[in-house]
Order: structure tokens, then C-alpha cells, then sequence
């Protein structure tokens, strides 16, 4: 797979503000958790990256916290697993636009999560079954499956799904807009085939991956298959592009300062936490 050139880490003072750089791809952790006045908070409770206003790397929070523009142009969904906080925000989001859709919510996911979410969550006791149903416009809600290691092209960009190791059939992506290409783990313990397309992709220049839990909570980590500050430690060792910048999210909120203070004490300079809510560039 052809993937090209370097990625930007530039941020955007206002979220979703246009820029004269002269690179096209935008990327935003949306909030997912507010504070008591109520504003949204640093805490990252669910999981959902928007690309260029109108592509979603899970869903967790995209009926809650995405914007009018998002809402009106993000038609392509793309799941890592079916873990609640990276869908919870799929039915309503389809629910708020069931009405206006000219073409359904396409959501591209493996065959084990679109049974998933079709057996759990679209069956009509949860909630309603919308691949079953249409608007005036036609279908509002279809599948794509998608097999590992099988390149896609979602939009204007193409995606690579990997395994990755999680309690639960779970992927990470390859993504690039043949201009900009970044990597993100999705969920995952200690997970090997990642980092291996991770280095064998050109240019490659950003890797967004998690680390949910601090160290004191090791044993909660192997269980549930996240990662801590060390164990994130050894998964940067397998980390081979020199000039790839690690970001670092799905920080637990309970325990964010916590980690974070630990992952700053494991001196990689180059490792930085993505700030929930801001827009980068790519």
C-alpha cells in the first residue's frame, strides 16, 4: 500500500477553524465529558475522532458532542470493536438524522461487530433496527464489512484494517489521504502485527495510541487488555520510523492526572497526550 508524506502536529487555536498550510486533513477527539459549570473537560469518557468534519473513527460520543457541520457531513463511520464507549453515540446519532438523510450512515466495521451491533443494539429492544428501515430519501442506516489487512477506501481516504490485541475482536487503522497518513491503535494490550505495518508504512509520521490505566492498576489492565505507562513504554520500543511523533489517548478520567504525571516520568520527549477537542492538522 502506497502511503505518503509527513504529518503535521500544528494545532488549530479555534476548533475547526480553516488554515492557508496547505494540507487538507483535519483531525478532533470530540468531548466526551463535561465539567460541573457545565464545560467540556479534558477526560476522555468515550472515543470518537472526526477527519475532516465528516468521517468518524468511532462513535462513542458523535451524537453528543459533534458539531452542526459534523452532523450535517459525517456519513461514514468507521468501528475498532463494540465496546460501548466507541459506539454509544451510533443510534442516537442515526436516530437525531433519521428524517433528513439523503443516503444512509454507512459503517464500516468487521463481520463479528456488525453482528454485534445488530444481535445488542439494533434489535428493536435495545433499539431500533435501522438497517431494516427507510425515509422518504431511502435507506438510512447500511454495513460495510470490512476483513483485516484488507485496504478500504472510506471517502477521500484509504484505511487499512489490523488486528490488534483487545478483550474483544478489535482493530487498529492505517489511514491516509495520500497526502498525510496516521495510525491509531484503537484499544489494545501488548499487540505486535500493528507495530510491524505500522514500520513498514512510508512515511509514516504519527501514531495515535492508548494507555487507559496507571501502573498501580496492572492487574486491571491485563485483565480487560489496555495498556499502562510502562507497558505503553515497551509498545513505543517496537516503534522503529525515527521522526513518527506517539500521542497517546483513551486515558482513563479517574485516573488521567495520574497517569499522565507517569507517563511523563518515562522521559520520551517526543511522546505527547492528544488534547481532547482540539483540531490537528495534518
Amino acid at each position: 500500500m502506497e502511503m505518503a508524506h509527513r504529518l503535521m502536529t500544528r494545532l488549530c487555536v479555534e476548533i475547526g477553524s480553516d488554515s492557508d498550510s496547505g494540507k487538507t486533513v483535519k483531525l478532533q477527539l470530540l468531548p466526551s465529558t463535561f465539567e460541573e459549570n457545565p464545560a467540556a473537560s479534558k477526560g476522555q469518557h468515550l472515543t470518537c475522532f472526526v477527519v475532516d468534519d465528516f468521517i468518524a473513527f468511532d462513535a462513542g460520543s458523535l451524537a453528543m458532542a459533534s458539531t452542526s457541520l459534523q452532523k450535517q457531513k459525517v456519513r461514514d463511520i468507521v468501528l475498532s470493536h463494540a465496546h460501548l464507549d466507541h459506539i454509544a453515540g451510533l443510534p442516537l446519532f442515526v436516530d437525531d438524522l433519521f428524517a433528513t438523510l439523503t443516503e444512509p450512515v454507512r459503517v464500516y466495521a468487521s463481520a463479528e461487530v456488525i453482528e454485534i451491533l445488530e444481535r445488542n443494539i439494533f434489535n428493536w429492544s435495545v433499539y431500533p433496527r435501522f438497517s431494516e428501515l427507510s425515509n422518504g430519501n431511502g435507506s438510512v442506516l447500511k454495513y460495510e464489512a470490512f476483513e483485516p489487512d484488507v485496504e478500504i477506501t472510506v471517502a477521500h481516504l484509504s484505511v487499512l484494517p489490523v488486528k490488534v490485541n483487545h478483550k474483544v475482536p478489535s482493530f487498529g487503522f492505517i489511514v491516509s489521504d495520500g497526502t498525510a497518513t496516521f495510525a491509531l491503535t484503537g484499544d489494545t494490550a501488548a499487540t505486535d502485527e500493528f507495530w510491524r505495518v505500522v514500520n513498514e508504512t512510508a512515511d509514516i509520521c504519527t501514531v495515535l495510541i492508548e494507555c487507559a490505566f496507571p501502573n498501580e492498576l496492572d492487574e486491571l489492565a491485563i485483565i480487560s487488555h489496555h495498556l499502562t505507562p510502562m507497558r505503553l513504554k515497551n509498545e513505543l520500543l517496537k516503534l522503529k520510523r525515527t521522526g513518527c511523533t506517539p500521542y497517546v489517548v483513551n486515558l482513563k478520567p479517574a485516573y488521567r492526572e495520574q497517569t499522565i504525571q507517569q507517563i511523563k516520568e518515562l522521559g520520551l520527549e517526543n511522546l505527547r497526550i492528544l488534547e481532547v477537542g482540539r483540531v490537528y492538522e495534518l
